[in-house]
């Protein structure tokens, strides 16, 4: 099979390393790339946005199965673009349709899904420019810390946490009358604030049938003991240690079955991954948000665990045969350590060289990043590469690849040296 994964960060190269494994593959390209999946695909220089363009490069090289990565091209339709395109239809796309990614698109869409089928989350308002009154009101009736939320897509930034109700409110009129979103804000849903461990829940559905992955939990803030700004992501772990078998038990029970048989009764159509981003309160989960894609760098230690082949998993997903994939999980801990460009999540330079790549030992290097000049490999991002290890628990797994992060160097890179400090 000819496979094609749209998107150029680490999610990606992982997903190209893990199809690169099954002997049901072909040819693998990937759109448009970086220096990592040069090295085991084919890059194909093209927008993932302009649905004429990966039409061109699907029929061009026959390809049999998309995968998407990030969520911009599911927000903005490429699944219903497939399925309306007679020369399209009969190729599977891994990623759900624009209504159903609405939910990632959306958080006031998110937030009805959820109490209309009864899932456990934050109790919230919506507001409009109109409505900035009420929404100062609403406010007033909270507890602090406030949390005010961009209602569409903001790259990860939409998220504001405050604790002082006049900087709350000046947020607000920000967000609502300045446009501090753009687009995004719009709509700014305002939720009560819940206290506990966040984790990461992933699934795998193909409309009806679903397959729970492995839970991960991944590290936001720049800096060590979770301050600073947020980030698309400094490292992750799985399994979560405080995620034990009756709470997971609570996340199927209350929060995943509920999903599936709500998208099935809402009649939005689903096939790809569900990432469900969880917080324990006590011992109960309340679902945060959700995305329609896989969590990066999460992605990067929960594909090594499994170890299933890939593409028959994704075969299943397209043929709706999933119930029939017997999924297998390496019992191990897998973490990933990201390193970033100096002056990350604000300015930074591209273009700096990266050395050492050569010296690594039980690691694998998933390129986040990067890119080819001259033949040299590059930096090309704000988070430029993760290196993930196994390990007993996650203290062997992370002194695994501390010690091959040290064997890297590009100017200005940074790494957080904590990541577990919390378990």
């Amino acid at each position: 099979m000819n496979i094609l994964i749209l998107g150029s960060g680490g999610r990606e190269h992982t997903l190209a390393w893990k199809l690169k494994q099954s002997p049901k593959l072909s040819q693998l390209f990937v759109a448009p790339g970086n220096a990592g999946t040069s090295q085991i695909a084919t890059n194909l220089p093209i927008n993932i946005n302009d649905f004429t363009a990966v039409k061109t490069a699907v029929s061009s090289h026959k390809i049999d199965l998309v995968v998407v990565g990030p969520e911009d091209p599911l927000v903005n339709g490429i699944h219903d673009f497939f399925r309306s395109d007679d020369d399209l239809k009969h190729i599977p796309v891994i990623g759900p349709e624009k209504k159903a990614a609405t939910l990632e698109g959306s958080k006031e869409f998110a937030k009805e899904f959820m109490m209309r089928h009864k899932i456990p989350t934050a109790s919230y308002q919506s507001f409009t420019a109109e409505m900035l009154q009420e929404g100062f009101n609403f406010l007033g009736t909270l507890k602090p810390p406030y949390v005010l939320k961009a209602d569409g897509l903001a790259a990860g930034k939409g998220v504001v946490i405050l604790n002082d109700l006049d900087e709350a409110r000046a947020e607000l009129s920000r967000m609502l009358l300045d446009s501090k979103f753009g687009e995004a804000s719009t709509t700014v849903v305002i939720e009560e604030f819940l206290s506990g461990l966040e984790l990461s829940c992933f699934v795998l559905t193909d409309g009806e049938n679903y397959k729970i992955l492995p839970t991960a939990k991944d590290y936001k803030r720049i800096g060590e003991g979770d301050t600073g700004l947020n980030t698309g992501g400094m490292g992750a772990i799985s399994p979560v240690p405080f995620a034990e078998d009756s709470f997971m038990e609570k996340v199927k029970e209350r929060i995943i079955i509920p999903t599936i048989k709500g998208l099935y009764k809402d009649k939005i159509r689903y096939k790809g991954f569900i990432f469900i981003g969880l917080i324990k309160v006590g011992e109960d989960p309340f679902v945060i948000e959700y995305n329609v894609r896989l969590g990066d760098p999460e992605t990067e230690v929960i594909l090594p665990r499994i170890k299933n082949d890939l593409l028959e998993v994704f075969e299943a997903v397209g043929s709706g045969k999933l119930d029939a994939i017997d999924l297998q999980i390496d019992k191990r801990t897998a973490v990933t350590v990201m390193t970033v460009s100096g002056g990350y999540p604000g300015a930074y330079t591209k273009g700096e060289e990266i050395h050492g790549l050569q010296n690594i030992e039980d690691s694998i290097i998933f390129h986040a990043g990067t890119s080819l000049s001259n033949g040299k490999v590059v930096t090309n991002g704000g988070r430029v590469l993760a290196i993930t290890s196994f390990g007993k628990d996650f203290k062997s797994a992370l002194a695994t690849s501390y010690k091959n992060v040290q064997k890297i160097d590009f100017e200005g890179m940074y790494y957080r040296k904590d990541l577990g400090f919390d378990l």
